[in-house]
């Protein structure tokens, strides 16, 4: 399959609010359109994992960053440009997401990747994509495709063939909250 092929059948299971195991520019995500409440419950169930805890959501530009996020900061331009690491940026006033991905005081966390097939897979499906870690809530996160929980990839609609074979251990994002007047509260380094 060419990865051409990979990211056209993850976009149409995520259309028709499907959940997808993929790379990211982290580790292995469980994933699904961020916008689908009900696609975003499901996650939720194959995590097990309380819906009063927020995910991450993948874009693949900061240009959509502004559709998601009411007022994007000026600092997050330059840390997004300047980070060598991937960054997951915490912002208030989250909008056009489904409310059930959201942080109980309204914020969301978002990454723009730069790994060239999570990257090519948001820019084809054009919506935020859920991004959080594939293992169930309170086991460790797997370090590559070898280490996912058969349950996992049971659980899922699809699974994306690119780096299934990559063992390199991959590490988690750094994550900052933005406040109110640039403030910058460091989450995880």
């Amino acid at each position: 399959m060419t990865t051409q092929d990979d990211i056209a059948q993850a976009c149409e299971v995520l259309q028709r609010g499907g959940v997808i195991l993929y790379p990211t520019d982290t580790i292995w995500g469980i994933g699904c359109d961020a916008t689908n409440e009900d696609a975003v419950r499901r996650v939720y169930e194959i995590k097990r994992r309380a819906d009063s805890k927020a995910l991450i959501v993948l874009t693949d530009s900061m240009t959509k960053v502004d559709f998601y996020v009411q007022e994007v900061p000026d600092i997050a331009y330059d840390l997004v440009d300047l980070s060598e690491k991937p960054l997951t940026i915490v912002y208030s006033q989250a909008r056009n997401l489904a409310p059930n991905l959201l942080a109980e005081d309204g914020s969301v966390a978002i990454r723009v990747t730069r790994e060239s097939f999570s990257q090519a897979l948001c820019r084809k499906f054009r919506k935020a994509i859920v991004s959080t870690s594939a293992n169930v809530s309170g086991t460790p996160a797997p370090a590559c495709f070898a280490q996912i929980d058969d349950d996992i990839k049971a659980a899922v609609d699809y699974i994306v063939e690119a780096r299934r074979d990559d063992t390199t251990e991959s590490q988690p994002s750094s994550i900052i909250k933005l406040g109110v007047g640039g403030l910058v509260k460091i989450i995880r380094e």
